[in-house]
Order: structure tokens, then sequence, then C-alpha cells
């Protein structure tokens, strides 16, 4: 039988009951992750404000998991103005510097984001171990 591991990231609480991520197995999936300054649990204003703290909680999931970022395979980047990708753009570039093993990517516009998120992603891991 297949055990679910839940993760959190210390000081980030979400509004629904739900984790930052889950795991079975290899396969770690997250739940949105946002710019949020785990110091106060609070969006932080501005695009490049909330790109700095959503990779840094992205990565941490990953910590948290037992993994890093060479495991993910797929994230999906949401964005409230599609104008902002290349600020994500150099965080991901970042993160994946090799070329030639970047990581699967999706990006969407989603004007509904609630105020102020201006960005959130979620992605998917297979970590062996």
């Amino acid at each position: 039988m297949l055990r679910r591991i839940s993760y959190e990231i210390p000081g980030i609480a979400h509004d629904n009951p739900l984790p930052a991520a889950s795991r079975i197995g290899p396969f770690l999936m997250s739940s949105a992750i946002a710019g949020k300054d785990p110091a106060n649990g609070q969006v932080v204003s501005g695009i490049e404000a909330q790109c700095r703290p959503m990779f840094a909680n992205f990565k941490k999931i990953l910590e948290l998991a037992g993994g890093s970022p060479e495991e993910v395979l797929k994230a999906t980047v949401w964005l409230k103005d599609r104008s902002n990708r290349t600020m994500v753009n150099q965080y991901w570039l970042e993160m994946f510097p090799d070329a030639h093993s970047r990581r699967a990517r999706h990006t969407l516009a989603s004007p509904d984001l609630p105020e102020p998120m201006l960005v959130q992603r979620e992605f998917m891991a297979v970590i062996d171990q």
C-alpha cells in the first residue's frame, strides 16, 4: 500500500485544508505556491518581490521532501499579467541554468489571482529515495 506524506512550509498557512505538497512514493506534487514571506505568511508586493519567495518556497518544499530542483519534472506558472513572464524567466534561468536539462513548464494568464498576488506556481517532481 502506498503511503501519502504531506509537507508544509513553516510560517505559511493556507486558507483551505490542503498541504504545500503531497507525496506518494517517488512522486511529489505541490499545491499552488505563492510569493509569501515565511517570516509573516503574507504575500509581498511587486512581481520581483513575489518571485523571490515563490522560488525559495518551491525549493524549500523540495528540500522538505528530500529532493532538489534536479528532480523537478514539470511546473505550471500563473501570472496575473503575462507581461511579467520576463521576471519569472529570470528566476527560472537562475534555478535551471542548463539549457539541455530544463524542466517542462506551462505559463498561463490568470487575471483572477486574489490581490495582491501577481504570480503563483505548482510543480511535479520525481524523487528517487
